[in-house]
């Protein structure tokens, strides 16, 4: 059945729950980890302690423009200095046996678990994340390191940690399921690790997780700066043995150059348009719930599904499904609530990862209607579930435009935020050039009745996982990923994958993944 929408509470009746003030997680995140954190700024990292050390920024809450901690920038001589740190501490922590690092890593995560609510408040107010979302991005690091630490025995058959550290460079969507969670694999497999703090947001989040591995003995790194600055010690610094990336392609292009040129270890994943695809296809009251769920944070996520192609003839009843789905999306204040004592709010998603963001959406798809593109739906800020005259700079509602103009960024990539565009199709030949316009994706789906169709057609797209008539995702535990063409360039993750892209092997190993030279399948 298609989602209802709520009725939303009128902006003079909302109030922010108490105990949930940035000032709240502030002061609790001075408790629960002082040595990383001080009454006006964070700290960086490095060589297994904590500097006040760079220039912090003034930074701003995506949710309503609250002042928040910003990133403590280091220089380039700075970020030189904790490279080398990080190698001498690789150089011991390689050679630390298995169990050990086996019980740190599992200490390192019953203190996460102890954290966990904190972790998540941190989330909300540095990324807009509502809340259950943000628990769910913590649990997933913990649950799923978990497995790794009661895995990695075999995963680490005739396996030897790198020669040097792994260096992190992430976006801000996922701070913990992602870039914690990668850290701490990496480090189980005994390597040193170093991640950088993504510029737009997850600083605290990032601190007070990596200020409880530190405690543990668990050999991290944790550095603010600009790209230009930290990327020669980063990507390029000889100590650093592999450099995973998560981000979008323009950034990493340059870092896949700088790998490829030194020939280091790398993993890559970047940005592709994931497409949804409709044929010959009738289970239309199964769809709706589907496509209320794609908007699920916004789509900011490398997974998400911002492009529709339908076949031409099935439009209307497509519509029918589709528009239900997008009228009962709910955005806002991730922490508003009517009365003090009502749970936090069970939005789809809340603001934009800043106000820059929702503003360049925003006047693309002005443009785009401007040069073509066909509204079908856009959404009212004023339904919003705001608080009483906040800022809502950072807010987008969501927006579906048919048919974008090819000279349109809306039509070739990702927009990373709540703009669905849809483009009818009358061939499979048309089907497939519009589900493979981005020379590779991470994700796509095909919704069609005929099982032998899906087959013949799968094959034929472009991305690492496609879903028949459902969403894939990035996976847990045993699951793979990885990405084809311009999504992703390097050794492909997940399972026993991950820890065999961050350890050495046999002789001549090739391993799965998408290199300059070859592309493995698992």
């Amino acid at each position: 059945m298609a989602p209802t929408p709520e009725t939303p509470a009128t902006p003079s009746t909302l109030t922010l729950k108490p105990g949930t003030s940035w000032q709240d997680a502030w002061q609790r995140s001075l408790a629960a980890a002082p040595e990383a954190f001080r009454e006006d700024h964070v700290r960086n990292l490095w060589a297994a302690a904590w500097h006040s050390d760079g220039s912090p920024l003034p930074a701003t809450s995506p949710v309503d423009g609250t002042p928040i901690a910003g990133p403590p920038r280091l220089d380039a001589a700075a970020a030189r200095d904790a490279v080398r740190a990080s190698l001498d501490q690789h150089r011991t922590w390689r050679h630390v046996p298995l169990p050990e690092r086996k019980a740190r890593i599992g200490a390192t995560l019953d203190a996460l678990t102890e954290h966990r609510e904190l972790l998540a408040l941190l989330l909300v107010w540095e990324i807009g994340k509502p809340w259950k979302l943000a628990q769910a991005d913590v649990d997933r690091a913990i649950d799923g390191v978990r497995w790794y630490v009661s895995e990695i025995d075999r995963m680490l058959t005739d396996r030897s940690p790198l020669p040097g550290p792994v260096s992190n460079i992430a976006s801000w969507n996922y701070p913990m399921s992602v870039l914690i969670h990668a850290m701490l694999v990496q480090a189980l497999a005994g390597n040193a690790v170093i991640a950088k703090t993504p510029t737009d947001g997850g600083l605290s989040c990032l601190t007070l997780a990596c200020a409880l591995a530190a405690r543990e003995g668990v050999p991290a790194t944790l550095l603010s700066g600009s790209g230009s600055e930290l990327s020669p010690s980063l990507v390029r610094a000889p100590e650093i043995d592999c450099v995973s990336f998560v981000g979008g392609r323009d950034t990493g292009a340059r870092v896949a150059t700088a790998v490829a040129d030194l020939g280091k270890r790398h993993i890559l994943e970047q940005e592709g348009l994931n497409t949804w695809a409709i044929w010959h296809y009738t289970d239309w009251e199964a769809l709706t719930p589907l496509l209320h769920k794609t908007f699920d944070y916004a789509k900011q996520r490398c997974t998400a599904y911002p492009r529709f192609v339908v076949q031409r003839d099935a439009f209307a009843d497509f519509l029918t499904a589709y528009l239900p789905a997008v009228r009962a999306i709910r955005f806002g204040h991730p922490l508003a609530v009517a009365a003090p004592d009502d749970p936090l709010p069970a939005l789809d998603y809340g603001p934009l990862i800043n106000a820059a963001k929702a503003k360049e959406l925003a006047d693309l798809t002005t443009e785009a209607i401007s040069r073509g593109a066909v509204p079908l739906h856009r959404g009212d800020l004023a339904a919003g579930h705001f608080l009483p005259s906040q800022d809502t700079s950072a807010y987008l509602p969501p927006t579906t435009l048919l048919s974008p103009p090819p000279s349109s960024p809306l039509h070739h990539a990702e927009p990373f935020g709540p703009v669905d565009t849809i483009v009818l199709v009358d061939t499979e030949a048309e089907l497939l050039a519009a589900m493979n316009a981005s020379n590779g994706a991470l994700v796509a789906t095909l919704s069609t009745d005929d099982p032998d169709t899906y087959a013949r057609l799968a094959s034929q797209i472009r991305a690492f996982k496609v879903g028949h008539g459902k969403p894939r995702s990035r996976g847990d535990r045993e699951e793979l990923f990885g990405g084809f063409g311009n999504s992703w360039r390097g050794a492909f993750v997940g399972g026993e994958l991950l820890v065999h892209a961050v350890t050495e092997g046999p002789p001549a190993e090739r391993l799965p993944g998408n290199f300059p030279d070859y592309h493995l399948l698992p």
